[in-house]
């Protein structure tokens, strides 16, 4: 979004500093677990557009939750919907994670429904949210949205195969590979399969200076992620929360511990 005032360090130039970041991948609707992501501490979150409700109305009220927490917010959208992107990118998203990736023509296009010209091709508008409405120039917004963050999801045996050309596309700044429709693809094969694929789509990120994004189900999985170069890394919060509401059920979690509150 097009900032006043202090500038803000968005996601792309926090990763060109150096810096590693966490984040949460949230399906469920709910401004209340965005704000909780912020008081957390935690550095974004993902809004998935792709498997969770695609309700802009609902996106506008998550953007503005996290603003309030500085927080940024990256949304996955669909495969190939441009339309959706610059909604998404107009109501103040600081970036875009494209799903199936495939090969570098899927790559320029996930850069071109991201980016204004000449880079890309997205319409141009001022007066949407992530104009501040209008209030401020053409040529601040412009500046404003090169800070877009585009990353690209790897996630068929193809895609990990031209992994190096899709990652050294102009305008992608990370990979991130799905491990489910990486393993869908190729027909749910032993895990080591998956992980070398995946490590190959990784190797070709770095080659090319792109950061490795890593959707993990929690913080041990979070800490070998950074270990091995991931630079984003996402907790499926959804996973997390189902896993604390069962250790809810687990025996001896219902022994009186005192009055309950």
């Amino acid at each position: 979004m097009t900032a006043r005032g202090t500038p803000h360090r968005g996601l792309k130039r926090r990763l060109a500093d150096g810096e590693r970041l966490r984040g949460v991948l949230l399906r469920l609707p709910s401004e209340t677990l965005v704000e909780m992501a912020g008081v957390a501490g935690l550095d974004f979150v993902v809004v998935d557009c792709e498997h969770g409700p695609a309700d802009l109305t609902l996106l506008q009220h998550h953007l503005t939750a996290a603003a309030a927490q500085g927080l940024d917010v990256l949304v996955r959208v669909g495969s190939a919907e441009p339309a959706l992107a610059l909604r998404c990118l107009d109501l103040g998203a600081a970036g875009l994670i494209h799903p199936h990736v495939d090969g570098p023509e899927d790559a320029r296009r996930a850069v071109a429904a991201s980016h204004y010209p000449p880079l890309g091709e997205r319409g141009f508008a001022t007066y949407s949210r992530a104009g501040r409405f209008g209030a401020v120039s053409a040529a601040e917004h412009v500046a404003a949205s090169r800070e877009t963050l585009v990353v690209a999801m790897v996630e068929t045996r193809r895609a990990c195969d031209v992994a190096d050309a899709i990652a050294g596309t102009e305008g992608v700044d990370a990979v991130l590979v799905g491990p489910a429709d990486l393993a869908a693809d190729c027909g749910f094969p032993e895990p080591g399969v998956v992980d070398a694929l995946a490590s190959r789509a990784h190797d070709a990120a770095r080659a090319n200076g792109r950061a490795v994004m890593a959707i993990v189900p929690g913080l041990d999985a979070a800490v070998a992620a950074e270990r091995a170069g991931a630079r984003l890394v996402v907790y499926n919060l959804a996973h997390v929360l189902l896993d604390t509401l069962r250790s809810l059920t687990a025996p001896g979690t219902a022994e009186a511990t005192g009055d309950p509150v």
